[in-house]
């Protein structure tokens, strides 16, 4: 099949387009095989300048379009069938369909659908703490003045319910917007939430897999790799826990948000553990941020308490781990309190396992990898586990009323200073138990672990002057 020319931009006006083309390219783009319409149909919007295509491969400075790698390894060549020529393809972006040097983007150049703009489109009846307030202010000014902002809340300050003002002042003037996050699991737990508060807006969930990939929604709740198939789309891109895993290391995913914005547009980062470059920005005033220093109880963050624990690797392999561990299990075990525990290698996980069992046999671990870890934590949640031993997979997003905490070695560099901050931030998140120990066991102090300290102390000296947290 022959692939069209690329187009001429003008559009005629006379033209009867196609409605369903029309809502399943704009803000999107994708590849011809993707369309699931006749290439009669394709062809007849492209000669009348419907169409905006764009290479996928640019071979004099090697970049791929679609992903913006321009990492060489990234490349290889094959033999096309299409054009007969040996080419150059994308691996990075692989998965989502091969983008070659005579592979077509299409996206949509006509007019744009226009949405029903709703007078009141947020219905919450809750209520926003004094640091929220503040906060909400921010984020509705920056999607007013199509701006960019930083929101660095502690966790459990109550990020989402911050947004509600500014994506319903979006809404009600017909712009898109879209919540990106690196996890699949997140948007499965926001695109109800929004969906509540939202009632009469059209949401549309995309994460692999998911039914709702060429729903065509003013908000869009997404995972990050999704944002590969936009173009321009958004009037305001907000991107939740910007610090976490893939998201904060692979530019990929920077640039999926960075090209699925509208040239105009406001861009809201949200976060409790902003990376130290962004942190330095904040102090020198280079970056606009707002802080929401306290939790909604108005009780400070609990503080990580540094415990030693020798060469805690070497006891293992004996089958003992250290004796501070060790009672601190066991208090917790004899008052009936629950307690994550975080280790850093699943290896040591099994070792540490059978020690921990000899205390209580109904002691659990989870990680990745294993299958049954959603029913484990569902019967964590439900008191039927008093103790879980994790690896790093649920230092975020899981909300216990009532827990401690401890990190056997905490100075392994899998636990990053966010990664810390994020740990510690388990613990006394809900208002009936609003205090919680951090323990971090370790075989030597690390910077992470100082400045994770350091940034929790801060945050609750911050709450405390702007009077958001009762002493």
């Amino acid at each position: 099949m022959k692939a069209p020319q690329f187009p001429s931009l003008s559009t005629e006006r006379a033209f009867r387009y196609n409605f369903e083309l029309q809502k399943m390219l704009t803000g999107k783009q994708l590849l011809l095989e993707e369309l699931p319409f006749s290439m009669e149909e394709i062809q007849k919007h492209h000669d009348h300048g419907y169409f905006l295509y764009r290479k996928g491969i640019n071979r004099d400075r090697l970049s791929c379009t679609r992903c913006g790698t321009t990492d060489p390894a990234r490349f290889a060549e094959f033999p096309c069938s299409r054009c007969g020529k040996v080419e150059m393809y994308c691996r990075k972006c692989l998965m989502m369909g091969r983008m070659s040097e005579c592979t077509l983007l299409v996206s949509w150049a006509g007019p744009q659908p226009e949405f029903n703009r709703s007078v009141e489109p947020l219905q919450w009846d809750g209520q926003l703490s004094a640091g929220q307030k503040i906060a909400s202010r921010r984020v509705a000014e920056a999607v007013e003045n199509s701006s960019e902002l930083l929101v660095w809340a502690v966790a459990g300050a109550g990020k989402t319910e911050v947004l509600f003002a500014g994506i319903a002042q979006a809404l009600s003037t017909g712009k898109r917007v879209c919540v990106g996050t690196p996890r699949t699991d997140v948007v499965l737990e926001l695109a109800p939430r929004f969906e509540k508060v939202f009632p009469g807006i059209k949401i549309a969930a995309l994460y692999g897999g998911s039914e709702d990939r060429h729903e065509y929604a003013q908000l869009t709740i997404a995972t990050t790799h999704q944002l590969l198939r936009f173009y321009r789309a958004f009037d305001v891109m907000i991107v939740d826990e910007v610090d976490a895993f893939p998201y904060s290391i692979d530019e990929t995913l920077q640039y999926a948000v960075k090209q699925s914005r509208k040239l105009k547009s406001s861009l809201i980062y949200l976060t409790a553990t902003p990376n130290k470059q962004w942190q330095k920005e904040c102090r020198l005033g280079k970056r606009d941020f707002v802080t929401i220093p306290a939790r909604y109880h108005r009780r400070p963050l609990p503080v990580p308490s540094f415990k030693w624990a020798g060469n805690w690797e070497k006891k293992l392999n004996k089958g003992r781990l250290p004796v501070p561990l060790i009672k601190w299990i066991e208090q917790r075990l004899a008052s009936g309190k629950q307690a994550l525990i975080f280790a850093p290698k699943i290896s040591a996980m099994g070792k540490i396992l059978t020690i921990l069992r000899q205390l209580n046999p109904l002691i659990e671990s989870i990680h990745a990898e294993d299958p049954d870890r959603k029913d484990k934590v569902m019967k964590f949640r439900n008191k039927n586990i008093p103790i879980l031993l994790t690896t790093t997979i649920l230092e975020r997003g899981v909300t216990i009323p009532d827990i401690d905490v401890a990190v056997i070695g905490s100075e392994d560099r899998i636990f990053t200073e966010s990664a810390l901050v994020q740990i510690a931030g388990r613990a006394g998140r809900s208002a009936e138990y609003p205090t919680g120990d951090v323990t971090f066991f370790h075989y030597g102090k690390t910077e992470a672990m100082l400045s994770a300290r350091g940034q929790i102390m801060i945050m609750n000296k911050e709450g405390i002057e702007k009077g958001l947290i009762d002493i």
